[in-house]
């Protein structure tokens, strides 16, 4: 693995990268992201590279295939923690890091057994955990990378811990979707995407940055090697495409803002011609909004679907995301005369609502982009942040354009209880995927409207500030007439 680069070579303001994937799949819920992660780290030969917001060693990655069914010497562990350990065993040449934020640090290792897993992993010369702490106050490191052998790389959502496991089926009540306490947690949804090729290269390369920054040793890069850790049941959804890099990260310590994430939305939003669907764990940055605000108020806008959780996930999340998104949806409406902007939150045949962690966008089915960052003002400018895309409009991409169109009504038909087939043909009936939703019954598996609770005069002066989802860190400490949701000279109004 190269020296981290400076950002010289950038390809854009928006885009840090273009490298090619010899394959690449969308990877939807994390039953499936935990086998296919299994099976590409069971097949990793020199070093397993993890980034993310969270890590818990109890997690089980259930794979297809079972450890009673494996010769002796094949049988692996259940546990994350037990896994790695076995791994570095059964491959004496395998090298494993992981670098997670530095947030509960104290606390995270009082998680049970974690302890355990914990002092196994610092006495094992193959393994080396990190807590990243190179960012500003108030800042975090929020990327979540794979990267194996330098072949195969992951980027998404999904992280490798608790409270993540779900199926598509999303069940109301699935006793396997249960914390290591043994209490159920609710269904739960997410993306990612697995690339094999020079793209992995890359995203190690970027990966290395973050190690550095964070204070670890310099990674000499992987050898060549004609294997790949790519699964071998995973039927690839694209081939040969090229696959775009974006990224955010704070300025810090004597290294430059990096803004490319927030840059790309303003640029994909302003392309779109039909439509733009869009999930997303947080509606809350002003910019993106803006964006949207201004394709809406055109005289033939494109339709903007969005699906969202029913609230964000702890307190702090819900006094302040929460509110922001009703405050922008709200402000949105007023610049929407077509009504062609809608937000959606998915249920359960029992009427449980399906936590919406996904950060995904498809744009005119030319477009698929995926990654960790929310549409937050903190993804924007605060947090470390890593997306990637496939644009069909890039030469030598025009042949994603079937696969991105699949995965487009694939997710539409999982949070509608029905077929892709049953999707496509409603959508073209009725004209728009709103139009398809509002057509189907309020009962089974669903998308209900997202729902504009009224808001106190405190909740809404709380969210018009900004000051818990400031754009950049040193907006904190400016007046509230320079930054927040309304500030002046913006496109959007403040909602009465």
């Amino acid at each position: 693995m190269a020296e981290p680069a400076d950002d010289k070579d950038c390809a854009s303001s928006s885009v840090w990268r273009y490298a090619r994937a010899t394959r690449a799949h969308v990877v939807i819920d994390a039953e499936a992201y935990f086998e296919l992660m299994r099976d590409a780290m069971l097949g990793a030969r020199q070093r397993i590279f993890l980034i993310g917001w969270d890590f818990d060693t109890r997690i089980k990655l259930s794979g297809g295939r079972r450890w009673w069914n494996l010769p002796r010497k094949d049988r692996y562990p259940a546990r994350l923690g037990a896994f790695v350990v076995w791994l570095v065993k059964r491959v004496p040449a395998l090298d494993v890091k992981l670098l997670k934020w530095n947030f509960g640090a104290i606390r995270y290792l009082f998680r049970g057994t974690m302890i355990v897993d914990l002092v196994r992993w610092f006495i094992n010369r193959s393994i080396e955990f990190k807590f990243d702490a190179a960012h500003p106050v108030g800042c975090s490191q929020h990327e979540k990378l794979a990267i194996i052998d330098d072949r195969l790389a992951v980027c998404g959502g999904i992280d490798l811990t608790s409270d993540r496991w779900d199926t598509r089926a999303h069940l109301p009540e699935d006793p396997r979707r249960r914390r290591a306490s043994g209490k159920l947690y609710p269904p739960w949804h997410d993306v990612a995407m697995m690339m094999e090729g020079e793209v992995a290269e890359a995203l190690g390369e970027l990966g290395c940055q973050r190690w550095r920054r964070a204070g670890g040793a310099r990674m000499e890069p992987c050898s060549p090697q004609e294997d790949s850790p790519w699964p071998k049941r995973l039927v690839a959804e694209f081939r040969d495409v090229e696959v775009g890099i974006s990224r955010t990260r704070a300025e810090y310590d004597g290294d430059p803002g990096v803004f490319e994430v927030e840059a790309l939305f303003v640029e994909q939003i302003a392309r779109a011609r039909r439509f733009i669907y869009a999930e997303t764990q947080y509606f809350a940055s002003r910019r993106i909004a803006e964006a949207i605000a201004s394709r809406l108020s055109e005289p033939d806008p494109p339709e903007f679907l969005f699906i969202t959780p029913l609230m964000a996930d702890g307190w702090l999340q819900q006094a302040v995301m929460d509110i922001a998104r009703i405050r922008l949806v709200r402000a949105l409406g007023q610049v929407d005369p077509h009504k062609r902007f809608r937000a959606f939150v998915p249920f359960t045949a029992g009427h449980t609502p399906i936590y919406v962690h996904a950060k995904l966008m498809i744009v005119d089915d030319e477009i698929i982009r995926i990654g960790s960052a929310n549409m937050n003002n903190r993804s924007m400018g605060l947090d470390s942040e890593c997306d990637v895309f496939i644009d069909a409009a890039r030469p030598g991409n025009a042949h994603a354009v079937s696969a991105i169109r699949r995965i487009r009504l694939s997710l539409l038909a999982e949070h509608c209880g029905i077929e892709a087939t049953e999707a496509e043909e409603m959508i073209d009936r009725h004209g728009s995927m709103a139009g398809m939703i509002d057509a189907l019954p309020r009962q089974g598996k669903r998308l209900e409207p997202f729902a504009l609770r009224p808001l106190s005069d405190t909740e809404k002066a709380l969210a018009d500030s900004a000051f818990f989802d400031p754009e950049r860190p040193g907006e904190y400490f400016e007046p509230i007439a320079r930054r927040g949701l309304f500030r002046r000279g913006g496109m959007l109004r403040r909602p009465t």
